[in-house]
């Protein structure tokens, strides 16, 4: 068995690199950080010097990149050697482009998946997400024991390019989720109302959203160690505000959300963990 392909070994690609070891994969690895690479090779990881070079030695390959735009400068970059490939693609980018890219596969005689991942890297890493996936239905049921290394469930969502619109109605929701319950607790500690306190009966009642378990503390405890960037979320609100305005959405709170989200890039804070938005509520009076 060849071994599996992994393009992107940042906060996401490092956290799935360790569950395919861990399940007994083999995996070649590239990332543009030497310090990736290095993190990758230490975990038994195949570090690999080109995008090329890993199209070369593997038939699947599974991408965890920024943008729609990184995947298809990878493309351009390896060319011909897409022809016969199966491509995960787990980046959370642009719908209407992975449409097209599942077909430019497809016409090379490959398969691809637009398979979006719904959760942060320490949950990945615990194998405690789920994958919402774009695609034909037998390339599904081919890469599931792979997908399954990391998720709990795979949903199947409909053709290339639905995996990708799924994720950002999912994080419309999520971020959301993460901005009230910010505003919540600067709300409580302004009000003096003990924001620890306010968490947990928050949690124990009818406003609970898993939200409070996966950034609550950290917001308590201003921890803001990245499992998924700030800037990486803002990204995806223009996506989805872009995807409102084609279809006729109207989406007040997603508006307010990347105005609060820019701020706190704008501020220097954008690498951090996306819980700090919490530092939005400080910051815009």
């Amino acid at each position: 068995m060849k071994p599996i392909g992994l393009i992107g070994l940042g906060l996401m690609g490092s956290a799935m690199a360790s569950r395919f070891r861990g399940a007994g994969f083999a995996v070649v690895g590239f990332d543009v950080s030497e310090k990736q690479l290095g993190e990758f090779a230490a975990m038994g990881g195949i570090s690999c010097p080109s995008p090329r070079e890993l199209f070369s030695q593997c038939d699947t390959i599974v991408l965890s990149l920024p943008t729609t735009q990184v995947v298809e400068e990878v493309f351009q970059q390896v060319g011909l050697l897409l022809v016969g490939k199966t491509i995960l693609d787990t980046t959370t980018g642009d719908p209407e482009a992975m449409t097209q890219l599942g077909r430019r596969i497809a016409n090379l005689g490959g398969q691809y998946l637009d398979a979006n991942v719904l959760g942060s890297s320490a949950q990945v890493r615990t194998g405690d997400v789920i994958v919402m996936a774009g695609g034909e239905v037998a390339t599904i049921a081919q890469c599931e024991p792979l997908l399954r290394t990391f998720a709990t469930r795979v949903f199947h969502v409909g053709p290339c390019g639905s995996g990708a619109r799924m994720k950002l109605v999912v994080n419309l929701v999520i971020g959301l989720n993460r901005a009230v319950l910010a505003e919540s607790l600067m709300f409580a500690t302004r009000y003096g109302v003990d924001p620890a306190s306010a968490l947990e009966v928050l949690r124990a009642g009818a406003a609970y959203s898993r939200v409070m378990d996966t950034k609550g503390q950290k917001m308590l405890d201003r921890e803001f160690t990245p499992q998924a960037k700030l800037s990486q979320h803002l990204k995806d609100v223009r996506l989805i505000r872009t995807a409102g305005e084609t279809c006729g959405a109207y989406l007040p709170l997603s508006e307010l959300h990347e105005r609060l989200l820019s701020a706190v890039e704008a501020a220097g804070l954008g690498e951090l963990d996306n819980s700090a938005i919490l530092t939005a509520f400080e910051q815009l009076r």
